[in-house]
């Protein structure tokens, strides 16, 4: 260990254990599966494939298909196998990193293994955004400040006014503005407008949740043709495998099947919330992604209690502020049903 970088040694692994259980919601999956039309063009096209070449340096076929989804100049997208490995770069690019407490671990993670400084700013009252907070973090000199809308792991939306003074002001003081919009179609929420009218903005979005595709692993960033050419040659070459890209071309080509899915989803959701409102002593906090934060008198007992039923949820007592918090992913109609019966006879 003495050949690694000093900073290293406190590095800790990502907070993931994996459990089998009957019913899985612990990792704000799709519910469903990629539609059987989309997945049968993606294996012939994997079968049309020449499997001992490389695939493109730079997945530059997927950018395209990526840049016409979304209306956005090619030279502006970058694309990774997984927001990850895009988190990662941006962490290794910052000066120092800024984000709210809690948040997604990987923002913290990219900072700590990328040996720069990190702060994280408390969330407000109801998991709100702490705008005054947030703006006392940012002198001393530009960085990159991470931003989940919807935020995670709380499910919040965040009020869009608050959220461009956020960005209005960090940009007028040199910072890049990584609006993570991972959750972003269950919202039915959209943040292009900030990131094309300020080049010290991009966005993040993943193929993970709302594509079904989170076995696939697939994300993108849109930004300036700068930045995201920047961290696009951070990036390892050909880091986009090609049966990954044959499966992310298949699904841009019938994107129709989100909205649908998404409409499934949400609905599920408020059918999840409401179940879960007449609970005696777990209480589910508002959410505007695939997944309900829900306090409990104590997370151990009620992750417990949910996997000895056989259904398996995230904890989330680790993150400060979230004491008793276990999160739940919206699964199908019968898996609601589980956990809503599971629920019920847990106090």
């Amino acid at each position: 260990m003495d050949a690694f970088k000093p900073h290293l040694a406190s590095l800790a692994p990502y907070p993931y254990r994996r459990v089998d259980a009957r019913v899985k919601l612990d990792q704000n999956e799709s519910p469903e599966e990629l539609p059987p039309a989309v997945k049968e063009r993606a294996l012939r096209r994997l079968a049309d494939l020449s499997w001992n070449r490389y695939p493109d340096l730079h997945g530059e076929e997927v950018r395209a298909a990526v840049a016409r989804y979304t209306g956005w100049a090619p030279e502006g997208v970058a694309v990774a196998p997984g927001s990850n490995f895009l988190i990662l770069a941006l962490g290794q690019a910052a000066r120092r990193v800024v984000d709210t407490s809690p948040s997604f671990a990987y923002y913290e993670g990219a900072a700590r293994l990328s040996g720069v400084d990190h702060r994280a700013v408390k969330l407000g009252a109801g998991f709100s955004l702490p705008v005054g907070g947030l703006l006392a973090a940012l002198g001393g000199g530009p960085g990159v400040l991470f931003l989940a809308q919807p935020h995670a792991p709380t499910g919040t939306l965040f009020p869009a006014d608050q959220v461009a003074a956020v960005v209005a002001a960090a940009t007028r003081d040199g910072w890049l503005v990584v609006l993570d919009e991972a959750y972003h179609q269950f919202a039915g929420s959209d943040l292009r407008a900030l990131a094309r009218g300020n080049p010290s903005v991009v966005l993040l979005r993943t193929f993970s949740k709302a594509w079904c595709l989170g076995g696939v692993r697939g994300g993108y960033l849109l930004g300036s043709p700068e930045v995201a050419g920047k961290i696009q040659s951070m990036l390892p070459p050909f880091l986009v495998p090609a049966h990954t890209a044959a499966v992310l071309l298949s699904a841009l080509e019938s994107p129709g099947y989100v909205e649908d899915l998404v409409a499934r989803v949400v609905a599920e959701r408020g059918r999840l919330l409401a179940g879960l409102a007449g609970h005696p002593t777990w209480k589910a906090h508002p959410s505007a992604t695939n997944f309900v934060l829900v306090r409990t008198p104590d997370a151990r007992a009620a992750y417990d209690g949910l996997l000895a039923r056989g259904i398996l949820v995230r904890r989330q007592d680790h993150y400060p502020g979230l004491d008793g918090c276990i999160r739940v992913t919206v699964g199908s109609p019968p898996e609601n049903d589980a956990l809503l019966a599971a629920a019920a006879s847990l106090r």
